[in-house]
C-alpha cells in the first residue's frame, strides 16, 4: 500500500540497451536537460562506470567525492551523493571507474538486484522533489542494469539507426520480459528513439520502417537526427541544448522530451 504522506514520486525511466554507441548516454545527457528546459526537476543517475553521462554534465573526475558506487555498496546518503550540474534543474549522482567492481561486489549481497531500487525510492528523496529521475545504464545486461530495470517504472530504448540494430533490440526485449515476470511486474516500455538518423540515406530509413511495422506505437514519433552539435557538445562538457540551443540536435531532444512528458502526464505530480 502506498504512502498517502508522501508527495508523488519521481517517474523513474532507465536508458538502456545491451549494445554501446547507439547514442544512450547522449540521449541520457539530452534528455536530462530537454525536461528540464520544460520546467521539470531532473536527476540523472549515471550508472555507466565510464561516467561519461558525468563528464558530459561538467562533472570533473576531482569533483566525484560520492557515486553511484558510494550509493548502492556504502549506503552514502542522498545529499551527498547527489550534485548539482551547470545545466539549471539537472543533478546528478556521478560514476567513476570504480563502479566496474561493482558487479562483481553484488553478486554476494541477497538484495543484489534491488539495491538501486531503495536507493531512489528512500524517503529522503522526497526533499529533492524531482519530476523524472532518469538512469544511464552500462552498455551490457549486468547486475547494475538489472538493478535500473528493478528500479525503474520505464524504459527508454536508443536505437541505432543501422544494419542490425533490431537484433541486438530482442534480447534486450527479453530481459524487460524476465523483470517483469519477477522483480519489477510494472515495467513498461517507455519508447524506442531511434538515434544517428540520416534522412539522405536510405538504410536509415529502412531501419525505420522495419522498426515501426515491428514495434508499433512504441516507437517514439520523434528520431534524433545524425548531427555534428550533437556530438561536439560533450567536448565543451555540456548538453546539445546549451551548446547550440537552435541545432536540429537540440530541436529533436526537445521533441522527445515532450513525448516524454506526454507519456507520463497522469502520473507527474
Amino acid at each position: 500500500m502506498s504512502d498517502l504522506s508522501r508527495p508523488p514520486a519521481a517517474k523513474i525511466i532507465a536508458i538502456a540497451n545491451q549494445k554501446g554507441g547507439v547514442g544512450k548516454t547522449t540521449t541520457a545527457i539530452n534528455l536530462a536537460a530537454a525536461l528540464a528546459e520544460s520546467g521539470k526537476n531532473i536527476l540523472l543517475v549515471d550508472l555507466d562506470p565510464q561516467g561519461n553521462a558525468s563528464t558530459g554534465l561538467g562533472i570533473d573526475r576531482e569533483d566525484r567525492n560520492y557515486t553511484t558506487y558510494d550509493l548502492l555498496l556504502e549506503d552514502t546518503p542522498l545529499d551527498q551523493v547527489v550534485l548539482k550540474t551547470e545545466t539549471k534543474n539537472v543533478s546528478i549522482i556521478p560514476a567513476t571507474v570504480d563502479l566496474s567492481s561493482a558487479d562483481i561486489e553484488l553478486y554476494s549481497n541477497e538484495k543484489r538486484t534491488f539495491l538501486l531500487r531503495d536507493a531512489l525510492k528512500q524517503v529522503d528523496i522526497d526533499t529533492f522533489a524531482f519530476d523524472f529521475i532518469l538512469i544511464d545504464c552500462p552498455p551490457s545486461l549486468n547486475l547494475l542494469t538489472v538493478n535500473a530495470m528493478v528500479a525503474a517504472d520505464s524504459i527508454l530504448v536508443p536505437l541505432q539507426s543501422e544494419f542490425f540494430a533490431l537484433e541486438g533490440l530482442s534480447q534486450l526485449m527479453l530481459t524487460i520480459r524476465e523483470m517483469r515476470e519477477s522483480a519489477n511486474p510494472n515495467l513498461r516500455i517507455e519508447g524506442i528513439a531511434l538515434t544517428m538518423y540520416d534522412s539522405r540515406n536510405n538504410l536509415s530509413q529502412q531501419v525505420e520502417q522495419d522498426a515501426r511495422d515491428n514495434l508499433g506505437d512504441l516507437v517514439f514519433k520523434t528520431v534524433i537526427p545524425r548531427n555534428v552539435r550533437v556530438s561536439e557538445a560533450p567536448s565543451f562538457a555540456m548538453p546539445v541544448l546549451s551548446y547550440d540551443p537552435n541545432s536540429k540536435g537540440a530541436v529533436a531532444y526537445r521533441a522527445l522530451a515532450n513525448e516524454v512528458i506526454k507519456n507520463n502526464a497522469k502520473s507527474l505530480r
